[in-house]
């Protein structure tokens, strides 16, 4: 893998940083993912971005079974360790999981506490072509009046998320990524209202 680590890498956070502070904004990565060249079972925007927020003092969780070889590469390139779904840092979601894997997932994460709400997991998320001409209205911090979104998560995961998410601080914080290596975060601030649902 030919990836430059301090400059991919810190530009990979950049753009997520940025993604993550005005919710709802689409952000590419494509010149940084042409640094990757190895055929894993991930988009290499997915790869990018774990590899840029995992370390040696985060675990993470990928839903999908049967992917040691990801586990394996994600692991030596960072350092994290894997963990079950209840104790991860991190939640890797990859385009084959299923919308009942996902919803199970989203029940049994963690989602911190008031006295801890960082002791909470953060999600990336494999998702269909994302797009602002979309199904979910955003508002909240960082969105200027209000921002529309489209990924492959559904009514029903989203009403998930905005379960998960309703006793603020206590939440988890969402990173898309797409085949066309552009990212879109929906951090726990966010309200998230999805057309057609009140």
């Amino acid at each position: 893998m030919a990836i430059d680590q301090v400059h991919d890498l810190q530009q990979v956070y950049r753009k997520i940083l940025h993604s993550m502070s005005r919710p709802g904004t689409i952000s590419s990565i494509q010149k940084n993912v042409e640094s990757v060249d190895y055929n894993l079972p991930c988009y290499d925007a997915t790869l990018l971005s774990a590899m840029t927020l995992l370390d040696a003092e985060v675990t993470f969780h990928i839903l999908s079974d049967n992917q040691h070889d990801l586990i394996e590469k994600i692991s030596d390139y960072t350092l994290a360790r894997f963990a079950p779904i209840d104790k991860a840092d991190f939640v890797i979601v990859l385009r084959e999981d299923t919308e009942a894997t996902i919803q199970q997932a989203l029940e049994q994460c963690k989602d911190g506490n008031l006295i801890d709400p960082q002791q909470s997991s953060t999600w990336i998320i494999e998702s269909s072509l994302l797009s602002n001409n979309g199904e979910l209205t955003l508002t909240g911090p960082g969105v200027q009046h209000t921002a529309q979104l489209h990924t492959s998560f559904s009514t029903a995961l989203w009403q998930a998320r905005n379960e998960r998410t309703k006793e603020y601080p206590i939440g988890i914080d969402l990173i898309f990524a797409d085949e066309a290596s552009q990212i879109v975060c929906v951090p726990r601030t966010t309200s998230v209202k999805l057309m057609g649902v009140n």
